[in-house]
């Protein structure tokens, strides 16, 4: 249906009575977009700053997990990328690929 054919649905106000201001249709569509706000793009704001925090933070001895599952020690920390020993391997990876930092060089695992 097209505006036109809504508007014709809607019945004209009979006299004595005052039609809304037409700026109360917008109501809803305001607190719809504050809603989304505070439910989807500030919450996605946080975890971008925090990951970059995450990222500025890394140093040589930390233990950290890639968005591919790998585990690894950071041997090395480079502007833009990471190089880790993984078992026997020693990997070069961008920092945007590190998911979390397990353990903190000089901290010991209390499991």
């Amino acid at each position: 249906m097209n505006l036109s054919a809504i508007m014709a649905l809607t019945p004209p106000p009979q006299s004595g009575q005052s039609s809304a201001p037409a700026w109360t249709g917008f109501v809803p569509l305001l607190l719809l977009i504050v809603v989304f706000y505070f439910i989807l793009i500030r919450p996605q704001q946080k975890r971008a700053k925090q990951q970059t925090e995450l990222l500025k933070s890394v140093r040589p001895g930390d233990k950290i997990l890639t968005n591919g599952g790998i585990l690894g020690v950071v041997v090395t920390v480079k502007e833009k990328s990471v190089s880790i020993r993984s078992a026997d391997s020693k990997m070069e990876i961008t920092k945007s690929a590190i998911t979390e930092i397990v353990e903190r060089s000089g901290e010991s695992s209390e499991s």
